[in-house]
């Protein structure tokens, strides 16, 4: 309902909403209404239509029900006395002195009983048996009936064939409540309101709670004068009464002028619900004024509550149906991704069900930086500009729906035409990780019954004054997502969720076997370097002493054997030697200090002068800052990489070592480079495990543990370590590593 009368007398239809329509405090003028009060059942309220049946049977007003209309609703009184609150009761045909016989109904709300005693209507059916036939009709056909339009089509025709309407129609809503014609069968009195939509405003939530709770409405004549409710002194001052579940309820002047201007006399309304829920109604108009008697308005109460479930039917079959064929497509993509960790590839090989599970045009897979797109999506910059949306937005349940993105978001303008709509599910807590889907605009016109957007005006308003269709068209939008489509998306993100914590859970206790491992590793390399430190050191002294007091005795080849003991012997020892640091790097204590790295590249490189004597090498050193780290532990990294430079160039003609230092935004970046012999980059991922060599121990000496130092000594700082080189004389090799400006044990 919305409208206002023009002049001065308008009617304000910002108040219509909040109107009291259960309280009119007056009723239609087709019978009488008394309002009991539960416990004594005497008249403390009543409405009567005809002044002269008060003069005929006296005012009921404070008299008792046995007294009452010539005491005809006395053999009522056992079924008044136990009728439940919020329940109503027909209690049949009662004569009302020379007015003829009333159908009498009573209804129960709180300590009021209102007995509502309605005018008979010439030539009505004596019971609703007779009307039987008409309604075995409706029943008969609805079974043939398969789609839910059919059965809106045939319900609209058989009420209008009981009750004698020009127009019928099925009125269904949207879930923003605006109304819908489906279905029409009318005369050529009224004009066709099929495909046209009212807004929610036309329909306010009070009066939907109204037509929820009571099935069938009359208004028989819509210029008729309202007949007051007079209560007895005693209650004057009490809440006007509700007289909500009363077919004679007067209805709201907004609402007359409405009827009015559409140019209908009468209307009548039936209920269609749906799970308990108002789905729509079945709305009657004429043209002239009509009166509907009460079996007809039964058998038609009847007929609705056949389409309310057969419509409840109809839709609960579609959406198993729908629910059935995703979780097919369900299986098919856990059925993908159950042998594979990677759920993103997984998901990629199967495409089309991974769209078909949403009915969507394009998906994207975001998780952990990386964006996978398929099918007809946005760029990659444009989704990850989404997923900072998605992330600063209260999603509910880890999900988010819209078909109106770029009116969500204005950025999403820029590419509307392939996502106006989205569904989002976030597979991390932790992580900016989604699943997103993609609907494209939709473009379409829609029949309005009337401008909608006259009530914005601040005019004075003529309600309805015209209801012929205006045209909207309705851009940025996609098709709507259902709650199957939500429901699809969230058992995927379960499943995701599942695999997801599965590999964490793997890689955990891959994670502790490994620690373990490496523990035991290194308690064991500490041990058997230790041990084995005097052994090789004992076969060196002795050779030595062997060779010092026989040496005079042995001919050549038993020299040669000699020295080869004693230098094998060293070089054992020295890679027993780098064993026991590498292992002690592992299990030493770091003490982290503010050091000053360009005086420890000097002091280190002044230690390895007996390493190039003889040799003219450029030293480049530039300005080294200083860092939080363990000096003695950065100090073995510094040994080991420029022995390595000075090691790597004793081939070049004119060596040459530079070293450098570089910053982001969250670590120092050192490098040391050299002009020697390089390396081969298919092998770089080689160069900081143990024991690996790019060199043949005959071109350059060595036990393949100094950068696997380096690399060890770095992580536990938390730094990074990586190399750059080329093959060839005087290409050269640099060696990166880091230092974070916040250190920590990262072992």
């Amino acid at each position: 309902m919305s409208s206002r009368n023009s002049g001065a007398s308008a009617l304000d239809l910002s108040s219509c909403a909040r109107e009291p329509i259960r309280t009119p405090g007056a009723i239609q003028p087709y019978g009488l209404v008394l309002v009991l009060d539960q416990a004594t059942l005497t008249v403390n309220a009543r409405a009567v239509a005809r002044p002269e049946l008060l003069e005929q049977l006296g005012d009921p007003l404070g008299q008792p029900l046995d007294a009452v209309l010539g005491g005809v609703l006395s053999r009522c009184r056992p079924v008044i006395d136990t009728l439940q609150d919020g329940a109503s009761q027909f209690l049949g045909a009662h004569p009302v002195g020379r007015a003829g016989n009333h159908h009498t109904v009573a209804h129960r709300i709180g300590r009021d009983i209102i007995v509502e005693l309605e005018a008979p209507v010439a030539g009505e059916p004596g019971s609703l048996e007779d009307l039987y036939p008409s309604i075995r009709r409706f029943m008969a056909a609805i079974e043939q009936a398969p789609t839910t339009q059919a059965l809106c089509e045939l319900a609209a025709a058989h009420i209008r064939e009981l009750t004698g309407f020009d127009r019928t129609m099925i009125y269904q809503f949207d879930p923003d409540w605006n109304g819908a014609v489906v279905a029409e069968d009318r005369n050529t009195v009224l004009p066709s309101y099929l495909d046209l939509r009212f807004p929610e405003s036309d329909i306010p939530a009070q009066a939907r709670e109204l037509y929820r709770q009571n099935r069938v409405r009359l208004i028989a004549d819509s210029h008729y004068t309202p007949v007051p409710l007079v209560r007895v002194p005693a209650i004057a001052d009490a809440p006007p009464t509700d007289l909500g579940p009363a077919m004679l309820r007067s209805v709201s002047p907004v609402h007359l002028q409405y009827m009015r201007n559409m140019g209908t006399g009468a209307s009548m309304s039936v209920s269609v619900l749906s799970e308990g829920e108002l789905w729509g109604l079945i709305s009657c108009h004429n043209q002239v004024a009509r009166r509907v008697p009460y079996h007809v308005r039964t058998a038609c109460e009847f007929i609705g509550q056949i389409l309310s479930l057969q419509i409840s039917v109809k839709q609960r079959a579609v959406l198993v149906e729908e629910r059935i064929a995703r979780r097919a497509i369900q299986v098919r993509l856990m059925g993908r991704m159950a042998g594979d960790t990677d759920f993103m590839a997984a998901l990629g090989r199967d495409q089309r069900n991974l769209l078909a599970l949403t009915e969507s045009t394009g998906a994207a897979i975001v998780h952990r930086g990386e964006c996978i797109l398929h099918g007809e999506c946005p760029s990659q910059h444009q989704v990850m500009q989404l997923v900072q949306w998605l992330t600063a937005q209260q999603m509910d349940g880890d999900i988010f729906c819209t078909d109106t993105l770029p009116l969500d978001w204005k950025e999403a303008e820029a590419f509307a035409g392939v996502a106006s709509g989205v569904l989002a599910i976030s597979i991390s807590q932790i992580h900016d990780s989604f699943v997103i889907w993609f609907r494209p605009e939709v473009v379409r016109t829609v029949r309005w019954g009337g401008d909608p957007r006259k009530e914005e005006s601040d005019e004075p308003l003529s309600p309805r004054t015209s209801f012929e269709g205006w045209k909207q068209t309705v851009r940025r939008r996609s098709l709507p997502w259902n709650d199957v489509d939500r429901d699809a998306s969230l058992e995927l993100r379960t499943a995701i969720v599942d695999i997801v914590l599965r590999k964490a859970e793997e890689m955990a206790a891959l994670n502790e076997q490994l620690l373990r491992s490496n523990k035991e590793l290194e308690a064991f390399s500490y041990s058997v370097s230790h041990d084995l430190r005097a052994p090789f050191r004992h076969i060196v002294g002795y050779s030595e002493l062997l060779w010092s007091s026989a040496g005079e005795r042995l001919n050549d080849s038993e020299k040669r054997f000699l020295d080869t003991i004693v230098e094998s012997a060293k070089s054992a020892g020295t890679l027993v030697d780098d064993l026991l640091s590498f292992s002690q790097m592992g299990r030493s204590t770091m003490g982290q200090i503010a050091m000053d790295m360009t005086a420890l590249v000097d002091d280190v490189r002044h230690k390895l002068d007996m390493e190039y004597t003889g040799r003219a090498i450029d030293w480049q050193i530039g300005a080294l800052p200083k860092v939080q780290a363990d000096p003695g532990m950065l100090r073995l990294v510094w040994q080991n990489l420029l022995s390595n430079a000075i090691k790597f160039t004793r081939d070049t003609s004119d060596p040459r070592i530079e070293i450098g230092h570089d910053r982001n935004d969250t670590e120092d970046i050192f490098f040391v480079k050299d002009n020697g012999c390089g390396f081969d980059m298919r092998y770089v991922d080689k160069l900081f495990g143990v024991f690996q060599r790019l060199h043949h121990v005959d071109e350059y000496e060595g036990t393949g543990i100094g950068l696997a130092n380096v690399h060890r000594i770095i992580t536990r700082h938390g730094g990074r370590t990586w190399a750059d080189g080329q093959v060839g004389a005087g290409a050269g090799a640099t060696f990166y590593f880091t230092i974070p400006f916040v250190t920590g044990d990262h072992l």
